[in-house]
């Protein structure tokens, strides 16, 4: 197979040895290039241009943000696309069951090209923007916006920082009085929120070794969750947030916070001032209106092989 590796060489977890390493690792069996970023949506043009050059697959080397700007890249393509976890916390390789270390991730790699170990899945996109595992609107983009700010604590103590980073956008950054936005599915609105976070996988994401699930209504082989807070408060916020660590099940059944699952449209209507948003852990800015969609079967992935197929 023809394989282009794109690697940011300022991912946490990235050093000249582990890229090599990884470099030998595919090189042995595949014809391989490398390519680095040296800037934001870098990856996406060098994504694109390997779809279009007739690669079979784009190796990614790096955090969920990097990984994002590959996936609309490659969208529309049938070039797959193949995370390895060179960030600080890699959702969406851990969603697919690949290890968070590289060595046995690259070992899982190549064999899973082995097998020729691919599905075609469908993304979510928000104002044109694909996401591979979720889409936030509100407080965690805010939280988000506030964390790129300091960029080397992200690197060296992200999970820490960014519990810290929510804490201090909670009680002194953010709008907790009136709501953000309004949500429309259709010509229905289904509340003023917050907090809204649309899900094309789960979990959401991960804090150190643990999952936290906030749906259980979403995965590849469905269409879009919505997770909208309508209250942000400590007796909502901190329960959810404790049941995320626990399965999720009572954000399931809270009053405050609605549910929903299998959606193809959406859409988030400011409410006076322009609201944060973000995807895949990648802030974008303030919008007034953001319009959220399914997109089937638009994506090739490597898939790691179970044990058994080894």
């Amino acid at each position: 197979m023809r394989l282009l590796l794109i690697v940011n060489p300022t991912a946490s977890s990235m050093t000249p040895r582990r890229r090599v390493r990884i470099q030998h690792a595919l090189g042995e069996t595949h014809r391989l290039e490398v390519a680095e970023t040296v800037r934001r949506g870098h990856a996406t043009r060098l994504a694109r241009n390997a779809a279009k050059e007739g690669f079979d697959a784009v190796v990614v080397a790096a955090g969920d943000g990097t990984l994002n700007e590959a996936a609309n890249g490659l969208v529309g393509t049938e070039t797959a696309l193949a995370p390895l976890p060179g960030g600080s916390t890699n959702v969406f390789a851990r969603t697919l069951g690949i290890p968070n270390s590289l060595r046995p991730a690259t070992e899982l790699l190549v064999a899973s090209l082995a097998a020729r170990s691919l599905k075609r899945v469908g993304l979510g996109a928000g104002n044109n923007r694909y996401f591979l595992f979720h889409l936030g609107a509100g407080f965690d983009a805010e939280v988000i916006e506030q964390m790129e700010r300091h960029a080397w604590l992200k690197r060296r103590l992200a999970h820490p920082a960014f519990a810290v980073s929510a804490l201090t956008t909670f009680y002194r950054g953010y709008d907790r009085a009136d709501p953000t936005y309004r949500v429309e599915v259709g010509a229905e609105s289904v509340g003023h929120g917050f907090f809204g976070v649309v899900s094309n996988t789960a979990p959401y994401a991960f804090f150190g070794m643990r999952p936290l699930t906030i749906t259980h209504e979403a995965g590849l082989d469905r269409k879009l969750a919505l997770t909208l807070f309508r209250r942000l408060e400590t007796r909502v916020l901190l329960p959810a947030a404790l049941s995320a660590m626990l399965a999720g099940s009572r954000l399931d059944h809270a009053d405050a916070i609605v549910q929903l699952a299998d959606l193809d449209k959406l859409a988030f209507e400011a409410i006076g001032s322009p609201f944060p948003w973000q995807v895949d852990g990648d802030y974008l800015g303030e919008v007034e209106r953001l319009e959220v969609r399914y997109e089937p079967d638009c994506l090739t992935l490597v898939i790691p092989v179970s044990a058994k197929d080894r």
